[in-house]
């Protein structure tokens, strides 16, 4: 027995066992709980693809502001996004401002992602031009990718954080891109714009994604290098010479900004049409197949129920239903008719379409569509404004150019579907008018003074796009710009047609829209 304290004797032993039961109990609960935590921690990095890019609870997508190097899990992306983070690491600190390009990088469309990589690699080819080419103006130009999401559900996650990179040492001050006319692109615009973020479309066309309808700039700061649907309707009309009793108009039901404003802005050219609108329902994600495919072949007898005076088909659709259309139509009935298919730009997703049956368009039948920029349009042309050979030609050059080192490679690269020119020429205005509202003596322009440029783009101050002049009214709309039709080939590919004009003739040498 040993004493420890007064009046009390403890037996040697007694609390030795259950100390070293406490002990091990107390070692067990702390391994647990550490356990709990590290798991926790584990889960939560997993959330993280990249730098500024999450997947979001629920989500395996890739989304965000890439701030470093990242393809998005894309391997179609990786030479370009490569080409850009070279680019990136290049800058000084305190010499850039960024530019965000927004796209659906995570895609799941094949047809999709060849026209991201090719909007990306214009976008670069511009951003490599101001940085390289332009006489030291500064400020110099960082670029980085943004996604919304396939089918732009995270547009709220991304846009919040474009927002903060306004106010960081990214010196954000422009958001460019954008991509499909969608319900997500409508709203990623209308929040980015709330907060005074210039935004360039590169192939946004929706009337309802443009300012002055109706008067109204619901987008302060908004530019767009693409016509709108009505204004490639009238370009496309004054070529075709549509005539109400001589088409029938096939379109998206309910449809989106796009569709919706193709529809009417083509149903406006065949006012008192014999023939009622045909209309299709296709999946709320329009890159899927759905069934489509079964209406199409229904609407194709009625095309042959039509008048034998009828030769034009009006089609306000997605790419992948107007492959549909397209396909359902070699199979019809009336293959000793010729029709001709006439559509907006996004026919040019079927450029290198896979699933497109050419053998359709040897059978009487031909798919034109009214492209947002073509490889030949000034090669071929010979009009004397609205553009030159000599602006496509100095893209052209750099594309040459970014086969190797120091430019590039960029990967595989395409002009015909004509997204790369586009989104060359999206970038080149963006740096245009972040350049331009650069205070005198300073070298970083304020957010908001970038947007307020768009209004004077135009005359000397146009922007000379390898697409054609980018002249801009005061909505921040390209005031008669050059729409290249463009027509599908049996072969695969497409070919430059002509070039049609929404006011029916070039714009004048000034480049100055009316009042």
């Amino acid at each position: 027995m040993v004493r420890r304290g007064v009046g009390t004797w403890i037996r040697e032993g007694v609390w030795e066992i259950p100390l070293r039961r406490y002990t091990a109990l107390l070692v067990a609960a702390a391994l647990v709980a550490g356990l709990v935590f590290a798991v926790r921690v584990l889960l939560h990095e997993d959330r993280s693809c990249g730098p500024g890019v999450a997947r979001p609870e629920g989500s395996d997508e890739c989304v965000g502001v890439a701030t470093g190097p990242y393809d998005f899990g894309q391997p179609r992306l990786r030479d370009v996004v490569g080409a850009i983070g070279r680019e990136n690491d290049r800058l000084k600190p305190g010499s850039y401002v960024t530019v965000a390009v927004l796209l659906p990088y995570t895609s799941t469309s094949p047809t999709s992602l060849n026209d991201i990589r090719h909007q990306l690699q214009g976008a670069y080819l511009a951003q490599y031009q101001a940085n390289h080419d332009s006489n030291g103006e500064r400020p110099q130009i960082r670029l980085v990718l943004a996604n919304p999401g396939a089918t732009g559900a995270y547009w709220r996650r991304t846009v919040d954080q474009l927002t903060a990179m306004t106010t960081s040492g990214d010196r954000l001050r422009a958001v460019a891109g954008i991509g499909q006319s969608t319900n997500a692109g409508k709203l990623a615009v209308t929040e980015l714009t709330r907060h005074r973020i210039p935004v360039v479309g590169s192939s946004i066309t929706a009337d309802d994604l443009a300012n002055g309808q109706r008067g109204k700039d619901p987008f302060p700061g908004l530019a767009r290098v693409a016509p709108t649907n009505t204004d490639e309707a009238r370009a496309l009309a004054s070529f075709a010479k549509v005539t109400a009793g001589r088409a029938l108009l096939v379109y998206d039901k309910p449809g989106d900004p796009y569709t919706r404003t193709l529809q009417q802005s083509f149903a406006t050219l065949i006012k008192g049409s014999p023939y009622e609108p045909q209309p299709f329902t296709p999946p709320g994600d329009r890159t899927e197949e759905g069934t489509t495919a079964n209406t199409f072949r229904q609407i194709t007898h009625l095309v042959c129920d039509t008048s034998r005076e009828t030769d034009t088909i009006l089609f306000a659709g997605r790419h992948t239903q107007l492959r549909q259309f397209i396909n359902a139509l070699g199979g019809r009935g009336c293959q000793d008719r010729k029709f001709t298919l006439l559509t907006g730009d996004e026919a040019s997703y079927l450029t290198h379409e896979k699933d497109l049956d050419r053998g359709t368009l040897r059978h009487n039948l031909s798919v034109r569509y009214t492209s947002l920029a073509h490889p030949d349009t000034w090669l071929r042309a010979t009009e004397r404004t609205g553009g030159s050979a000599a602006d496509f030609t100095a893209l052209r050059r750099l594309l040459t150019d970014a086969d190797r080192a120091p430019v590039g490679p960029i990967g595989t690269a395409s002009l015909d579907d004509g997204q790369l020119i586009i989104g060359y020429d999206a970038l080149r205005l963006a740096v245009h008018g972040i350049r331009e509202a650069v205070p005198s003596g300073g070298s970083v322009p304020a957010l908001a003074d970038v947007g307020l440029q768009w209004p004077q783009v135009k005359g000397s101050l146009r922007v000379n796009g390898a697409s054609g002049w980018i002249c801009l009214d005061v909505h921040g709309n390209p005031y008669d710009k050059a729409v290249p039709v463009v027509e599908l080939t049996p072969e695969g590919g497409s070919h430059f047609v002509r070039i049609a004009w929404p006011e029916g003739k070039p714009p004048g040498k000034e480049c100055l829209p009316p009042s």
